[in-house]
């Protein structure tokens, strides 16, 4: 069944097919393509009328779900991840030798340009709606599952669906509505009106609420839970303007679920190279740790996306490669003009005969895919100074500076043992500041590849596969202070942002709250874990549906979000990149513009419907508001049948 699920489809099909949910992948948009080989089709018919099949489509969701992070190919240099987070206040593309990098945001992204994983997002999230889809068209033909049952399998299908489709209206606004499985090809597809979507699956989601079991009533860790479940109710119902119906929602996964921060320390203490980077224990280290976030003992865990080594369920994420710096590139010296870094191979299979100093093995190996920002390195951790924060806690471990690193090469007497430093007086030691200079939260990064770090000749280390948070209650914490902010409670509000900052042991605390506080405090918490561009395009819709204003008294409104956003006013003032003019790579100035917080609808979506039948997004070549679209979910839903 596992094979059936991944190898259904020919690469010879047209998007009109992929949206539908029958078919993989698009690679044109040619009507021949409308006429699919036999072998082009699933035919879920023999393989989804009992419980084995029902498991395995949801399996291969669940797997999908993961790759959002994790892609499928470890040795990939574009995590679906990172992209988010280039289009956001904390991180830009800095894969500097790339004469592609998505740095020009605001003129280079266009219907038929779509850099890094921006594509990716269109075709996999439709990917995961067929495989949801699956489930609940072919669940009443299980005949061996009972009527309850169906119902936790049509719930965690819901799940599936309603996260996917919250993903895509938050990314491409207005978007097809694909609820069936059709029997024959359909060109005629229009775009289905934002609202209209999520009021469809905040319906979806509160069934899913009822119908699908407690974590702790269940025996495995990684299904989708009444938990999980909740947590995404939480965020539809700020997306409809239902900010109490939120805030009661988080009072049940908080006070009456099982769940609770961890405040202690717990699981297994994972202190891989003390000799070159020790780390005191915390709570923080043992919370992120992949070995720590799918056991009993982690109270803190909703949804956890199990991706452990040395199992079928395990994808490499090359995490470290991906998000460090490259700090040991040959263009940052030592102030006598050798390496400031070396890279050892492994010489042993027991880590405590390894040289001094070594950092490969020890942090992780980064080519600085991207990096972050002055926010998220800085501004972050000052405009609400606290030494007592492990989340940027340098002397416990937690957190990476490349200036307390040393020079670690034994035949520099001079320098060997001594702290890399960035000048020596006036003069620049790093030809690369983009890309091979900045700070991070390695207890966030480090993913242990055991392939790497036991492999005598390997001087690599990438990062490796391992447990990965979907949701964890800290951010039921941030989502029911952000409802309580709409609501105009502020206090209350700061209350639950304090309950954070207390457990990674800060001292400064909020009396009352901004929607800035609230999402700075995403950032501190919740950095790589939630989809941050996602969160904040959704932000900044229900800041415009609550009429409250953000951090500089602005106010918003929805229906003009594509030229005034919150978003967008978040971006330009704390990117210190984009719209700065101070940095150009490779001919090109990082740059974003106000429509970005909508992407564009694929051209080839677009052409594979008819031409004119999706509408394009406004600031995007194509867009005209005279195309009509569905007003109401139901009349589309309706029209699939026809």
């Amino acid at each position: 069944m596992k094979k059936t699920l991944q190898t259904i489809l020919s690469r010879k099909t047209a998007v009109a097919l992929v949206l539908a949910g029958t078919l993989a992948t698009q690679t044109g948009c040619n009507k021949d393509f409308l006429s699919p080989e036999p072998t082009s089709f699933y035919a879920p018919d023999g393989t989804l009328i009992n419980k084995a099949g029902l498991d395995a489509a949801l399996a291969t969701a669940d797997r999908h779900l993961r790759t959002y992070w994790t892609y499928f190919n470890y040795q990939d240099l574009s995590l679906p991840i990172s992209t988010e987070y280039m289009f956001t206040d904390m991180a830009v593309a800095s894969k500097t030798d790339d004469g592609n990098i998505l740095a020009d945001i605001a003129t280079r992204v266009t219907p038929t340009d779509m850099p890094e994983r921006m594509m990716w997002y269109w075709d996999e999230t439709y990917n995961g709606i067929k495989y949801a889809n699956t489930v609940i068209n072919y669940i009443d033909k299980a005949s061996d599952v009972s009527d309850a049952d169906k119902n936790v399998y049509r719930g965690r299908a819901y799940f599936h669906r309603s996260l996917r489709y919250m993903d895509l209206v938050f990314k491409f606004k207005d978007v097809p509505l694909v609820t069936q499985l059709l029997k024959q090809p359909k060109v005629d597809f229009k775009s289905t009106k934002r609202e209209e979507i999520l009021k469809m699956i905040t319906a979806d989601m509160e069934k899913a609420v009822e119908w699908v079991p407690e974590q702790k009533n269940m025996s495995l860790f990684g299904l989708i839970n009444k938990g999980a479940c909740r947590q995404l109710l939480i965020k539809l119902y700020m997306a409809t303007g239902q900010w109490q119906k939120a805030v009661d929602q988080a009072d049940i996964l908080i006070n009456s679920s099982g769940y609770s921060l961890m405040t202690a320390n717990f699981g297994n203490f994972i202190n891989p190279y003390p000799q070159t980077w020790p780390i005191t224990r915390n709570v923080i280290w043992d919370l992120h740790r992949p070995e720590n976030k799918g056991i009993a003992a982690n109270k803190e865990t909703i949804l956890v996306m199990v991706n452990r080594n040395g199992t079928d369920a395990g994808t490499k994420m090359n995490s470290m490669r991906n998000w460090l710096p490259w700090f040991d590139a040959a263009g940052t010296v030592t102030p006598d003009g050798k390496n400031q870094a070396l890279r050892f191979a492994a010489t042993s299979n027991t880590q405590y005969f390894r040289p001094m100093y070594d950092y490969t093995h020890a942090l992780g190996r980064g080519i600085a895919h991207i990096r972050p920002t002055w926010l998220a390195t800085n501004e972050l951790w000052t405009n609400i100074s606290d030494a007592g924060d492990l989340r940027h806690n340098s002397t416990v471990g937690n957190w990476a500076r490349v200036d307390s690193l040393k020079y670690n090469d034994p035949a520099n007497t001079t320098w060997f043992g001594k702290n890399l430093r960035l000048y020596n007086g006036a003069t620049l030691l790093c030809n690369d500041t983009i890309r091979q200079w900045f700070d991070w939260p390695h207890y966030k990064y480090y993913i242990e590849d055991p392939l790497e770090t036991n492999n005598p000749n390997e001087a690599n280390h990438r990062g490796g596969a391992g447990d990965l948070y979907c949701y964890r209650l800290a951010e039921t914490y941030l989502l029911r202070a952000e409802a309580k902010f709409y609501l105009g409670n502020a206090a209350g509000a700061a209350d639950d942002v304090n309950k954070v900052r207390q457990r990674a042991g800060c001292t400064q605390m909020f009396t009352t709250v901004t929607i800035g506080d609230i999402f700075d405090e995403r950032a501190r918490e919740l950095n790589m874990e939630e989809w941050r561009f996602t969160e904040l395009s959704r932000a900044s819709y229900c800041l415009a549906l609550s009429g409250k204003a953000d951090e500089w008294g602005n106010t918003y409104t929805v229906q003009d979000l594509a030229t005034k956003s919150y978003w967008f006013n978040r971006v330009s003032r704390y990117n210190n990149y984009y719209n700065k003019g101070k940095a150009v790579v490779r001919g090109r100035a990082y740059t974003i513009g106000a429509h970005n917080i909508s992407w564009p609808i694929p051209q080839s979506a677009i052409n594979a419907t008819g031409g004119a039948r999706l509408r394009q997004n406004q600031g995007y070549s194509g867009y005209d508001p005279a195309i009509v679209m569905w007003e109401k979910w139901e009349d589309a839903v309706a029209d699939e049948s026809k």
